[in-house]
């Protein structure tokens, strides 16, 4: 049973290598393409650009990741990163310290996450009409409070989240790189991280071994919720805005990203690493399609040709 064990988890290993060196190799040869038909798509702002542009996309795809592991889906993300951003902006202009709105506006995804979670687990709802009921809500709720209009004007101190450079870098870059290694981490070293592939192997199996899968899943949920409103105050300080309006049509980059970068949609796969590298494929298709222009709505249609090709591949592996 142990040699079994191991020969499956050397096994798994390859695979999940072979997967991150495919993906790499797609993200270098769109690289040197669009580099090739537009030399402004590899000058160093851009490039530089691009991941700032990616960063958002990274947090809300690695809290996609998680979720997808465990076989579920959040398709309220983007209406999370919405009502983040408002909660704070509001909070800063009635005069709360900077810092404690933040706290605030990271408080209001998890709850979100940990709402989505305890519907899931404990009133036994399917994870894609619980998160797509609380798409519409939440947004609503965003929508409400600021009657439909952004909040604006808000103070330097915030906007230096996504407009700041420190040593030459932009704040962003800072922030996407600490929460991709944290939650890294978490994925590959921790206890969190194995749980949450056990349940997406087999719930009942991990129920049975001992996990406390509700709790397990709820606390992946909150992860989702937190890593969306982290992208949302990125997004508010880099406009110096706070639309009603913002993250609309996320969860497809979030779920693009993520499957792309190898997590399965049927649950039990799936890598932070990956899914950074299938972020920047995302932003690098947008970026250097425009640089070539290409139309808004062509672009629409190749990034949806691109996440059937990851789904068609990810179930051609699960027949090898």
């Amino acid at each position: 049973m142990d040699n079994a064990t191991a020969q499956k988890g050397r096994i798994s290993l390859s695979r999940n290598t072979k997967q991150l060196l495919s993906t790499l190799s797609g993200l270098v040869i769109l690289i040197v393409v669009f580099g090739i038909f537009n030399p402004n798509f590899v000058t160093f702002n851009n490039l530089l650009n691009v991941l700032v542009q990616a960063a958002p996309i990274v947090l809300i795809a690695i809290g996609q990741t998680f979720i997808l592991i465990t076989g579920g889906i959040d398709l309220s993300i983007g209406s999370n990163i919405a009502l983040s951003g408002v909660i704070c902006a509001m909070m800063m202009k009635s005069g709360v310290p900077v810092w404690l709105a933040i706290a605030a506006g990271i408080l209001s995804g998890a709850v979100v996450g940990i709402l989505n979670g305890s519907l899931i687990t404990y009133a036994k709802l399917p994870p894609f009409i619980v998160t797509l009921s609380t798409m519409t809500a939440v947004r609503g709720v965003a929508l409400t409070i600021t009657e439909g209009i952004p909040i604006s004007n808000l103070p330097d101190a915030f906007n230096q989240i996504g407009v700041g450079k420190t040593l030459g870098i932009p704040n962003p870059i800072f922030i996407m790189t600490f929460f991709a290694l944290v939650f890294g981490f978490i994925l590959a070293k921790t206890k969190t991280g194995r749980y949450t592939y056990a349940l997406g192997s087999n719930f009942d199996a991990a129920r049975l071994s001992g996990i406390n899968a509700n709790r397990a899943l709820v606390k992946v949920y909150m992860f989702s919720g937190i890593l969306a409103a982290v992208a949302g105050l990125i997004m508010a300080a880099r406009i110096i805005s706070a639309p009603p309006s913002a993250g609309e049509g996320y969860e497809q980059d979030a779920v693009a990203s993520s499957v792309i970068g190898g997590a399965s949609t049927m649950g039990g796969e799936g890598n932070i690493m990956g899914t950074v590298i299938g972020a920047f494929i995302i932003c690098v298709l947008r970026n250097g399609l425009n640089l070539v222009g290409v139309s808004p709505f062509i672009q629409k249609i190749v990034i949806g040709i691109v996440i059937i090709g990851a789904v068609f591949f990810d179930k051609i592996k699960r027949k090898d």
